[in-house]
């Protein structure tokens, strides 16, 4: 049968899954980690990233508090930055952290940060692409004689967007963590030494980032395998 193929376990399922739990499991160790230590200037995040959106001339975005663990982000058609309770009450160097993280995706929206832009307007095919890809794609093998027709395409381009998106989201992720670890020792939020741990956890933050990219590229170059369109194989 076309979709049973062991290869897909050993050689994406597998290893993606690995790698995602791995860098799930740093997040957690060293915002765990970095959480109990209180930052000296002893504001809450919600201050710090108020602190920051005011020092980049940034009025017009709120702070609000979300629910939910590490849920913080950044809403650019609401313009309000939310942060989790622990982040938007706390006084860590985590919180502070996440919070400068997220209003430097505020400053990259108000700055008009270019892949900032393309991201959001990735969101929506991307978001079809991850829900429908796959699925369309087996509309397309049980449909036609062939693998390779005009519904497995369509299906393969909408994995791809997933892809596309993901890789876009890379440096607009690494830019906030840049933005941030630049403002909070020139703003005396933090220490030099301090920001070293934040530092130490926005890094394993966007290790979850190049994670999600990493699977999506071998999603990708596994059905375009599975299809035909590499190294010649395909399946009935």
């Amino acid at each position: 049968m076309f979709f049973y193929d062991p290869s897909y376990l050993l050689f994406v399922f597998l290893p993606t899954l690995g790698l995602t739990l791995l860098t799930q499991m740093w997040v957690k160790s060293s915002f765990r980690k970095y959480s109990q230590v209180r930052n000296s200037s002893g504001i809450t995040g919600a201050e710090a990233a108020m602190g920051i959106l005011h020092e980049a001339g940034i009025y017009d975005v709120d702070i609000e508090e979300s629910r939910g663990f590490l849920s913080d982000h950044y809403d650019p058609r609401k313009r309000v930055i939310r942060l989790s309770p622990e982040n938007f009450q706390g006084r860590s160097i985590a919180a502070v952290g996440i919070a400068a993280h997220e209003a430097g995706h505020a400053i990259q929206h108000a700055r008009k940060y270019a892949p900032l832009a393309l991201r959001n307007a990735a969101v929506p095919m991307a978001s079809i692409g991850s829900s429908f890809g796959y699925v369309v794609i087996f509309i397309g093998v049980i449909m036609s004689s062939t693998p390779l027709n005009s519904i497995t395409y369509i299906g393969l381009g909408l994995i791809f967007a997933v892809v596309l998106f993901q890789v876009i989201n890379l440096p607009v992720e690494f830019d906030a963590s840049r933005r941030a670890l630049q403002l909070l020792p020139a703003m005396g939020i933090l220490t030099e030494q301090e920001n070293a741990g934040a530092r130490a956890m926005l890094t394993a933050a966007a290790m979850t980032y190049v994670a999600a990219t990493a699977t999506a590229i071998l999603q990708l170059l596994y059905w375009m395998m599975r299809l035909g369109l590499l190294g010649g194989r395909s399946s009935n």
